[in-house]
């Protein structure tokens, strides 16, 4: 790729990650539904707060954690996203420059507070998420540096923040200074509720807007409506450059064209948290195909950067993960 001051720009939700572990019977409690993410108000939020166990504050975010993840593998990540300047909001800022990526969104100085996600984490290593979005969703095309977006070889959108108006103006903002850049945007789908909620708009979206696609099974197979993995797969095929679809233990699929290639999951000792997995996944591909990696060896780098992120708990990674290329 071309040369930039930027490998990804990462443009999302700017979340603090609360993780504590929780039993079947306290999701059976709350109904909520293990493995999915749910959008909660400030009362809920609160509520379930007080009663989770103590957990472990960290900055998180899809695409955030993805960014976390490109420089931890010494790659060059940039993030755009909203914060408050609240407490929450400071601990997001410091977690996210102190492991190497650039942050220069201001925070909002009144409106809703910082947003946060509550992680309830099952001994299957499932995780349910519940979040308040808060100041996040203020984010508009404002907030969307232009030089920015021109100095960064991949700009990458996240899905959960097409929800509110302004933060789509900004998406479609950001798409648009990236190809009259000559750069490439990318998209990940974030969740199947996700894209139940806004099907048609993604549908189009990926076809108009969108170099490379990055979903798992469920989110395919959602955005097609169709029961069978290998259905979405070939009705995603032509509709844009490059779909890297995540299918957990049974590896990735990455397509390209009339290309086909199949990636093995990387082994793990023991999953103990599968928070985080598809975003460190996204990481290491991008990177990857960010520093001109064939593809397979782009999603080798993804698969064993999301086996790294499942070993322990929390998202962001705890190991080197530059020794990861090295090996590849």
């Amino acid at each position: 790729m071309p040369d930039s001051q930027f490998d990804v720009l990462g443009i999302g939700n700017a979340i603090v990650d609360v993780l504590a572990r929780a039993d079947e019977a306290f999701l059976a409690q709350h109904s909520l539904v293990k493995g999915t993410m749910r959008l909660i108000d400030e009362h809920q939020a609160r509520q379930l707060y007080e009663e989770m166990q103590s957990g472990v504050e960290s900055s998180g975010g899809s695409v955030a954690n993805t960014m976390a993840g490109i420089a931890a593998l010494g790659g060059r990540a940039a993030f755009i996203g909203r914060v408050r300047n609240d407490q929450l909001g400071d601990i997001f800022r410091h977690d996210i420059t102190a492991i190497g990526v650039h942050f220069s969104t201001p925070a909002a100085t009144s409106g809703p507070a910082t947003a946060k996600c509550l992680i309830l984490v099952t001994p299957d290593a499932e995780r349910t998420m519940n979040t308040y979005l808060g100041a996040s969703t203020a984010l508009g095309p404002s907030d969307v540096d232009p030089d920015l977006v021109a100095a960064s070889k991949i700009t990458y959108l996240e899905g959960y923040l097409w929800d509110p108006e302004e933060a789509k103006k900004a998406f479609i903002q950001a798409s648009g200074l990236a190809h009259r850049s000559g750069r490439k945007v990318a998209l990940s789908l974030s969740d199947p509720f996700c894209v139940d909620r806004h099907r048609r708009e993604f549908r189009e979206l990926v076809a108009e807007e969108i170099d490379i696609l990055l979903a798992n099974e469920e989110e395919i197979k959602s955005l097609y409506e169709v029961e069978h993995f290998d259905e979405a797969l070939q009705l995603v095929r032509g509709e844009c450059e490059l779909s890297v679809l995540t299918r957990s233990a049974a590896g990735s699929v990455i397509v390209n064209g009339e290309e086909t290639h199949v990636i093995n999951a990387a082994p793990v000792d023991e999953v103990l948290d599968a928070t985080g997995a598809g975003d460190l996944f996204a990481a290491g591909f991008l990177h990857g195909y960010a520093n001109d990696f064939d593809l397979v060896r782009a999603a080798r780098l993804g698969a064993r950067t999301a086996a790294e992120a499942i070993s322990h708990f929390g998202a962001r990674p705890e190991t080197d993960l530059k020794a990861f290329i090295e090996h590849l």
